[in-house]
């Protein structure tokens, strides 16, 4: 059984994938507590879930992109063997993971999105730094979240000490939603030579900060 809080369809809205139509997986609970989460709607609740339903859902959407996100996904020891059967399917899967939970077991077909803990999340200390070295050149991806200029500084150093330009596919650099001004987070990147990517969240853009199930 899976504890789940919502599965939809709509369009990835951050990573290299973002735009993309995707099937989303959202299961319930996570470990962190980030002061700007914006799902803390998953943290309880949900509902109880036979494996075969969630893929029958999933199957009904008739989208090649799937993303199994939280909460925390990891936290669910279920969510390993979705992201098998996913995989068997033939559908191309994501794991959307706040980085606190290894990825060591997670089907190797499968693509990581690792989200790295800046100081302002409040949850810097429960990175477990070993993914970042499983990370994949031909497929993963390394995402900060950032609320000011001390993030970015910390972000820039983490980069840097495990070589993230060469070891992951990208290297993403998000906002946290309005808490920092685009332009100068725009020129930092702009300034620092570095191969990463600014993403802003496209399904709030479009649907606005509070949206579920976009």
């Amino acid at each position: 059984m899976l504890r789940v809080t919502e599965i939809f369809r709509s369009i990835q809205g951050e990573s290299t994938h973002a735009g993309r139509p995707c099937a989303f997986v959202r299961l319930t609970g996570c470990p962190m507590r980030c002061t700007w989460c914006d799902s803390e709607y998953t943290f309880t609740g949900g509902v109880s879930m036979t494996m075969e339903d969630v893929l029958a859902q999933v199957r009904a959407f008739g989208c090649k992109l799937v993303e199994v996100t939280g909460g925390e996904p990891l936290a669910q020891k279920g969510a390993f063997e979705l992201i098998e059967k996913l995989c068997d399917e033939g559908y191309e899967v994501l794991i959307e993971t706040g980085g606190y939970v290894s990825t060591e077991q997670v089907d190797a077909r499968a693509k990581i999105i690792l989200d790295v803990k800046c100081p302002a999340s409040g949850e810097e200390g429960r990175n477990h730094w070993a993914n970042l070295e499983r990370l994949r050149a031909d497929r993963d991806e390394v995402k900060f979240v950032v609320a000011d200029e001390n993030d970015w500084e910390y972000a820039r150093s983490v980069i840097e000490r495990y070589d993230l330009e060469r070891r992951a596919h990208a290297v993403l650099v998000s906002p946290v939603w309005g808490a920092i001004d685009l332009q100068r987070l725009a020129d930092w990147i702009a300034a620092s030579g570095l191969d990463v990517r600014m993403q802003l969240q496209m399904h709030k853009q479009i649907w606005g900060a509070e949206a579920r199930g976009v």
